[in-house]
């Protein structure tokens, strides 16, 4: 599918009034509607439009044009430029540009994103508002001259940023972040060979006590018995 003119109705106002092209010529050329380039040539559509002239603009030759109106079955086509423009390189470096019917809330959006996500640098705050490093300083210290009136809001609902950005910096920021150690959270069960020791010792002492118990019962048995006989002696 062939790109069109810049300005189809008014291109289509120029070619109804000032050549002889049938109606289906010059709707698919301006990629309009046979009816609707009818209804300019009667004046019910595109009433005040001014024609714009395709040849001047380069989107049209005088030869395309009467080849076409010698042939009615003939498809205008659009001029190929022949100055090749520079392809222009998008850059991220920079500040990203804000209107100025919405730059009076970025003081706003900073203060969301600085209490909502506190692990943004400010780098990527300002890649986010395109804002200043001292603004946002001022905000962070409350010394900004509008502290008392900023209300924390989305840069998203703002229009300042897009959802998409506002991810991507978080997720960044969240792989910057070092590892939090985990804290200790109270008494914690102790491993087998900890817990059981003292109680193996324990016992083991126990029996060791027994077990002298056990040879003085006896020392003192044998030495009642020396008695009995030393008696009856």
């Amino acid at each position: 599918m062939s790109q069109g003119p810049l300005m189809p109705k008014a291109t289509a106002v120029w070619l109804v009034e000032n050549t002889s092209l049938a109606f289906e010529q010059i709707a698919d050329f301006c990629k309009l509607h046979p009816l609707e380039v009818k209804g300019i040539a009667d004046g019910e559509v595109a009433a005040g439009i001014k024609g714009l002239d395709p040849i001047t603009t380069g989107q049209l030759t005088r030869d395309e044009i009467e080849k076409a109106q010698k042939s009615p079955h003939y498809r205008l086509k659009v001029a190929v430029s022949k100055v090749k423009l520079p392809e222009v390189k998008r850059t991220t470096k920079g500040p990203r540009y804000t209107p100025l019917s919405r730059r009076q809330d970025r003081p706003n959006a900073i203060l969301w994103l600085i209490r909502n996500h506190p692990e943004l640098k400010d780098a990527q705050i300002i890649r986010l508002v395109g804002t200043t490093k001292a603004t946002i300083q001022q905000i962070r210290e409350r010394t900004h001259w509008n502290s008392a009136s900023l209300q924390p809001m989305d840069p998203v609902t703002l229009g300042l940023c897009s959802q998409i950005d506002l991810d991507f910096e978080v997720q960044r920021a969240a792989k910057d972040r070092p590892a939090v150690l985990p804290t200790d959270g109270g008494a914690k069960l102790l491993p087998t060979e900890v817990s059981t020791a003292p109680a193996a010792a324990e016992r083991e002492e126990e029996r060791d006590e027994e077990d002298l118990n056990a040879d003085a019962v006896f020392a003192k048995l044998k030495g009642m018995s020396r008695i009995d006989e030393d008696d009856e002696d």
